[in-house]
């Protein structure tokens, strides 16, 4: 099969539609004067006194019978010898917005210093023709056309036009067939030879200069001729085929059918050929009207109805939901931003208003009220019109406010020049706002520079540390900047900081590379565009720091690393091999120099904690965990001679897992600030793919078995670990209080989370005495057992504590009653934090993405006041306490995994 190329339509979206008006052929006869007797004033027409006469030339799109621009018209030009414009017209559309029905209405106009009888203007038509853009095979034509010109009417542009630019012959008989050979033949060499002449010009002939000029020559006689002849066949036809006497519309005789005149154009030329592509739109929006039961239509036959693209998806465009029926139609209301007259009001009011008035305006009591409300609202709270109006009219009033800066934001239009005037310079005067406000201002809902820049400006008073905890979710925002924005000011910072900071460029740098190479279906191309983007200008601003090329060089040299180990996990989970050989084969990998892991020369920063300089691995000490996916534990030295185990597996996308373990680092330093250090321990993890993954290696025991290595008892687990014989339980004072700490910190933040599929194999504890989770492969309230309770407070963890009297059970309480509190504090730096993450492919956020920060704030109880929450978070740790089915999941997740065994 032969190569072909081809350009679509909608490629060409700059690019301006031209027509080159080139020459007019064709002979006109004397009009008689039995017709000017009759009509005058056709003596005075520029075109009756002079065959050379002044014409111009207007060309216009049309499309489906209506005209789709205006009409571009040519230069006025004397002419001496012969009709030639030679010039460029330029339509006011590009080819990118053609529909596959565009035709070009070429009109050529006859001046006349009388006016013309029937339309009573100065210029009458010469003739038409119309011609389509494309052709029958949805192709756009180029090169040079010629166009049959059709007298006295003005080109129409309809779908059955009546100024076709080719005729089609028409059907002869014998006698017509022998008496027109000779114009046949006529005709048919002219058009031959203009075949050739668009071929030469195409570039398919080669040129040759003085044998040209011959042709051209032979070929303006052979077009002279086949005119004449063609004219005459017409003048024969029409006398045979008309009534005697018939006359022109226009005034004249069957002199217009006499005369015959072409018009030479030429259509931009292309490498390729351009075919129609028209855009794909959505479907239009869509609204559900439930029908009652009892409502005389359902005793109608259905009617036949024609459904629209998304509504007839599964065959049944309308059934029975709740007994009535469910009817889907297309709703232009549904979609829409905002009203339109509400925005019309709300832009005539504020034009109006006078900034100078505002300045000096001061709400009553009662205005003073209703606007506390409103800046109590959360970031998920939807501000109303009449809200946004009061925001807008006492926005000098609330500049003292930091609270009040992102109402007004969401209450000004930044598409609206004039709002956009007034309420830019306010962004500078604002009082300074928080770090979870900025965050706010870079969610989706934020596309205005202006608005992102300001929050970018707060962003940068933040220190390193501080920027690290919310780096996952600025990476994420990235997709949120204005598309074919050049240069973005979130970018651009984050660029610059972590150029700077070798430890915020390691997890920049990794954060990015797992986006760029997740190419699943929830990950747009123009996303992944992005985040590569980004990081090539974070390598490119890398080479202008002193330490660049060695941070780059690191960079590499974690990613081969990454990538070993990878193929090596990969290898040992598909191998069929039992575990005690898939251990052997880790160790013998490991241990053969050849592979480069016994020794990392020089020391790598380890990308999980790039403060842990590794130089190598301890091959002995490797191990296979017991697990589908056979993760692999992997000891590496350090230059401190000291041991950083980790876990790497291949096959689990633990994006979830990372946001999971970065939002309990950031609860943890918001409790710290509170002065409630909980003893939390938010181990690292680093997705290094989408398939792959490191975890911190934390030395600990399931609570599964640790009950079952100590008789169904932890406490008994944490006195034979932090023996104490003066303390009251028999463990050491610090350790019980870092069990108690720890299991109402993870309690609380667990439940805030929505945590799911909690069993005792999922739960450790660390010999002296910390609590923690781990597997977060159901967040946001989704749990794969039915009826799991809120929160996982099991019997065995209130045992460990002492039991549901003791004052340590109480304590427990204390803790997780405050640190509740301290949370519902910084909710909306919590839910901002989320609502970043709305776009990220992580699996319980893609269920339901503007959902998923609704379900936080649910958990979070923000519509309660602080002692009605408290009240109902104590309610719900009972609760937990005495939940049978916990129990009965536990015991059913036991019996599972004995199973298996």
């Amino acid at each position: 099969m032969e190569a072909f190329s081809f350009a679509t339509s909608s490629a060409l979206d700059q690019l301006a539609v031209h027509v080159r008006i080139d020459r007019l052929d064709g002979h006109q006869k004397p009009i008689p004067y039995s017709v000017l007797l009759k009509r005058p004033d056709l003596r005075h027409r520029a075109s009756n006194v002079n065959p050379h006469s002044e014409l111009y030339v207007t060309a216009q799109i049309w499309a489906d019978g209506k005209p789709l621009t205006l009409p571009a018209q040519t230069a006025y030009k004397s002419f001496k010898s012969g009709r030639v414009w030679n010039e460029w017209l330029t339509l006011p559309v590009t080819y990118a917005n053609l529909p596959a029905t565009s035709q070009l209405a070429i009109t050529l106009w006859d001046l006349s210093p009388a006016e013309d009888k029937e339309s009573s203007l100065h210029a009458v038509p010469f003739g038409g023709t119309t011609i389509p853009l494309f052709d029958k095979d949805n192709t756009l034509q180029k090169g040079r056309q010629r166009c049959r010109l059709h007298r006295f009417k003005a080109a129409d542009g309809l779908s059955s036009t009546t100024t076709p630019w080719v005729i089609p012959p028409a059907r002869r008989g014998k006698k017509d067939a022998v008496t027109e050979d000779t114009m046949d033949e006529q005709v048919a060499e002219m058009q031959r030879l203009e075949e050739l002449l668009k071929k030469q010009e195409m570039g398919d002939i080669p040129q040759n200069q003085w044998l040209d000029g011959l042709v051209f020559k032979k070929m303006m006689k052979i077009r002279n001729e086949a005119l004449k002849a063609e004219a005459a066949a017409q003048r024969r036809h029409s006398q045979a085929h008309s009534e005697e006497g018939s006359s022109h519309a226009n005034g004249n005789t069957d002199a217009a059918d006499e005369e015959l005149f072409y018009l030479d154009i030429e259509l931009p030329r292309f490498d390729h050929s351009i075919v129609f592509a028209d855009a794909e739109y959505a479907p239009p929006p869509t609204s559900t009207i439930r029908l009652p039961s009892d409502s005389d239509i359902m005793l109608r036959p259905p009617p036949e109805v024609s459904f629209g693209p998304g509504i007839n998806i599964n065959g049944n465009g309308y059934g029975d939901v709740n007994g009535g029926r469910l009817v889907r139609i297309y709703d232009p209301e549904i979609g829409r931003p905002d009203n339109p007259a509400e925005s019309k009001h709300r832009r005539l009011m504020r034009s109006q208003q006078s900034d100078s008035l505002d300045r000096d305006r001061k709400p009553s009591v009662k205005i003073r009220d209703e606007l506390n409300k409103i800046l109590a609202y959360g970031p998920l709270h939807e501000i109303n019109a009449d809200d946004r109006d009061q925001i807008w009219k006492f926005r000098y009033y609330l500049l003292r406010d930091k609270r009040a800066l992102t109402k007004f934001v969401k209450s000004t239009n930044w598409k609206d020049p004039i709002e956009v005037r007034q309420g830019a310079p306010l962004l500078e005067k604002w009082a300074e706002v928080d770090v979870d406000d900025a965050l706010e201002l870079l969610g989706p809902q934020f596309d205005s520079p202006l608005v992102r820049g300001y929050a970018v400006d707060r962003l940068k008073k933040a220190d390193d540390d501080e920027l690290l905890v919310y780096l996952l979710q600025l990476v994420q925002a990235l997709k949120y900047e204005a598309p074919g924005e050049a240069h973005s000011s979130l970018a651009e910072f984050l660029i610059g900081r972590a150029a700077n900071n070798f430890t915020l460029g390691n997890f920049f740098h990794w954060y990015l590379m797992v986006e760029i190479s997740d190419d699943s279906r929830d990950q747009t191309e123009e996303h992944r565009e992005i985040f590569a983007r980004v990081e090539y200008d974070f390598m490119e601003e890398l080479e202008k720091t002193p330490e660049g090329r060695e941070k780059r060089e690191t960079f590499k040299r974690q990613g081969e690393l990454l990538l070993v180990l990878s193929k090596l996990s990969r290898d040992i989970r598909l191998s069929r091999d039992d575990r005690i050989r898939k251990i052997a084969r880790l160790k013998k990998f490991l241990a053969d120099p050849k592979n480069e892991l016994l020794t990392i020369d020089p020391p790598l920063p380890l990308p999980l904690d790039p403060s842990i300089m590794v130089t190598g691995i301890y091959p002995e000490e490797c191990n296979v965990l017991k697990s589908s996916l056979f993760p692999m534990i992997l000891n590496f030295k350090t230059t401190t001679n000291t041991k950083y185990p980790i876990i790497f597996k291949f096959g689990d996308d633990l994006r979830q897992d990372q946001l999971v373990i970065q939002i309990i680092t950031l609860m943890d330093r918001l409790l710290r600030k509170e002065n409630l250090d909980l003893k939390l321990t938010p181990y690292r993890i680093l997705a290094t793919s989408t398939q792959a993954g490191a975890l911190q290696f934390v030395p600990s025991m399931s609570l599964a078995a640790a009950v079952t290595k100590y008789k169904g008892s932890l406490l008994a687990y944490l006195r034979a670990n932090n023996p104490d014989d003066t303390a009251p339980l028999g463990v050491r004072k610090e350790s019980m209080d870092t069990y108690i700490k720890s299991c109402a910190g993870y309690c609380v933040i667990t439940y805030i989370l929505g945590v799911g599929d909690r069993h005792l194999d999922n739960l450790l504890l660390t010999p002296s005495g910390a609590f923690f989770h781990v597997d977060f492969g159901y967040i946001l309230g989704r749990d794969p057992k039915p009826f799991a309770p809120n929160m996982k407070l099991c019997k065995e963890m209130v045992e460990g504590m002492g039991g549901p009297t003791s004052a340590n059970y109480r304590q427990f309480k204390e803790y997780c009653l405050e640190s509740f509190a301290a949370l519902r504090k910084s909710a909306n730096l919590i839910l901002n934090l989320f609502a970043l993450m709305q776009g990220a492919n992580i699996p319980d956020i893609k269920v339901e993405r503007e959902g998923s920060v609704r379900k936080v704030q649910e958990r979070l109880s923000l519509e309660m006041g602080e002692e009605d929450a408290m009240r109902a978070f104590e309610r719900l740790i009972e609760e937990s306490k005495e939940s049978w089915l916990a129990v009965g999941i536990d015991w059913a997740h036991g019996f599972v995994q004995h199973f298996r065994a």
